[in-house]
């Protein structure tokens, strides 16, 4: 199943996406700017069960290495997280907590042509997703 979800992803559009990074207390301005970027996506695994996921924009790019069932730190604009990945059928599910115990998850769901991403800040139920196409 790790095959599907591996590949180059080119944005696509946004949903709810200000909102949610309000609902994290992300100030004002980087809310826009994260808001107004059109992120490639790029997911791979590997045998020895190794998976990276990677988020590139023209201002910053954020890597995230981990072991599917292990515990992995991150570190994004708020502070450091930690992070657990599954994979549930078609899915690719992180759930993370972060500095001020702020618990979030990021679903990556994926289709033969397409990856949805729902970020859910999990305290106030707020969602948003990123639609990404597949580019390879």
């Amino acid at each position: 199943m790790s095959q599907i979800c591996c590949g180059k992803f080119k944005h696509e559009k946004n949903e709810n996406l200000d909102d949610y990074f309000k609902a994290l207390g992300v100030p004002y301005l980087i809310r826009k700017m994260i808001c107004s970027t059109s992120p490639q996506l790029e997911i791979t695994s590997d045998e020895q069960g190794n998976w990276t996921v990677s988020q590139i924009t023209m201002l910053k790019t954020t890597v995230a290495k981990f072991k599917l069932g292990e515990v992995f730190e991150e570190n994004m604009p708020g502070g450091l997280l930690k992070s657990n990945a599954v994979l549930e059928d078609n899915k690719l599910i992180i759930s993370s907590t972060g500095p001020n115990q702020e618990k979030v998850t990021r679903t990556y769901e994926f289709s033969e042509s397409h990856c949805i991403l729902t970020l859910k800040e999990l305290k106030s139920g707020i969602e948003a997703k990123r639609h990404f196409k597949r580019s390879q």
